[in-house]
């Protein structure tokens, strides 16, 4: 469910660095005119035929049966709201649908959470759609969301993960002030790193799968040294994984300990350190009481109400011969639990219920 896979941390930063690995050679780059709006059906909002000089057009790139692009619809929300009369278009782009059909309905379901534009795409002429094909796979892109932003001059100005999309540079797009050039460079070494990233995490995986453990950690040093300074600690959880598979759990509890403090407001860091060392195999007592520590902050840290959280906070207490908390940590947990969750949570709380602890999927 929640286990510290690999490199999960590194797919989700390289998500921020760019849309996502370059499936093949770009044809559409930072500074070209954007494509023309090839759309199907306009599920929400005044349709747009085309781009005009008098505004910008942020066009994401979303599917309903991503949970990434999901997450973002509140972000693109609070964007459209506070930019809307500052000449900003906000269009989410619906691609890759398995079902249409249910799209109107999600959208309406949304109700004053999502109010920008939504059109789906026209696969009319390619089965995988016009815009997909025209933007997405012209531009390298493989992942979504991806946004897309042109300028007044009707030129691309700007490619990446929603959530990397920094006020500042909106705004300068917005005045005319934003340098499309010199993006351009930055955007072409964000892609080089992307792919340096993409093998050298192909790499570790069949490090880790083959338990190599001296070239997973020579590996992890080489991705370290291609990240960004302040996204590090990322690399540095996965070398607690190698310390515990070479059965080094001093060392793994100490490494917990470590990355915990130097990241203490990170919640989600927090929750995944506790999980690892919790679904260990042979997590020793030091071990369990330090992921009952970080579980406990990762709870305090999102105030109670990330299920997530709860879930993990329930099984270290238990692990901990806690089991009356455990019962009612996992019953907060399934109470506050999307209901895709629920079945699953309702099994483990079931589970503590009877004494025993939940397989876990590591």
């Amino acid at each position: 469910m929640k286990t510290f896979k690999l490199v999960r941390a590194l797919a989700v930063l390289a998500g921020m660095l760019v849309a996502g690995a370059p499936a093949m050679a770009a044809t559409l780059k930072i500074g070209d005119p954007a494509p023309p709006l090839q759309t199907g059906k306009w599920v929400q909002g005044e349709p747009v035929p085309s781009f005009d000089s008098n505004h910008v057009y942020l066009v994401e790139f979303w599917s309903g049966g991503s949970a990434q692009s999901r997450a973002c619809i509140p972000h693109l929300n609070e964007i459209w709201q506070k930019y809307k009369d500052k000449d900003l278009i906000v269009i989410g782009q619906d691609v890759y649908e398995q079902d249409e059909n249910g799209v109107g309905e999600f959208v309406k379901s949304m109700g004053d959470k999502m109010t920008y534009r939504v059109a789906l795409d026209d696969k009319s002429q390619d089965k995988d759609g016009a815009m997909a094909g025209n933007w997405m796979r012209a531009a390298g892109q493989n992942s979504i969301p991806t946004v897309f932003v042109v300028n007044r001059a009707g030129k691309i100005a700007w490619i990446g993960h929603p959530l990397a999309l920094e006020a500042s540079v909106l705004e300068q797009i917005l005045a005319d002030k934003f340098d499309v050039d010199a993006f351009a460079k930055e955007f072409a070494k964000q892609q080089a790193t992307e792919a340096q990233l993409e093998a050298l995490s192909a790499k570790l995986r069949q490090a880790m799968e083959d338990k190599n453990w001296d070239v997973a950690d020579a590996t992890v040093t080489e991705i370290g040294n291609v990240l960004p300074e302040q996204a590090r600690y990322q690399v540095s959880a996965v070398k607690l994984q190698i310390l515990i598979g070479r059965n080094d759990y001093a060392g793994a509890t100490k490494l917990a300990g470590i990355l915990s403090d130097q990241s203490p407001t990170n919640a989600v860091l927090q929750n995944e350190l506790a999980w690892t060392l919790a679904t260990a195999r042979n997590t020793d007592a030091p071990g369990l009481a330090l992921a009952e520590k970080l579980a406990q902050r990762a709870n305090v840290l999102a105030n109670g109400k990330v299920s997530g959280i709860l879930d993990t906070l329930a099984r270290v207490e238990f692990m901990n011969g806690e089991t009356n908390e455990a019962v009612a940590t996992e019953q907060k947990a399934l109470d506050g639990a999307p209901d895709e969750a629920k079945p699953y949570l309702q099994k483990f709380l079931a589970d503590y219920q009877q004494g025993k602890l939940p397989e876990s999927n590591q």
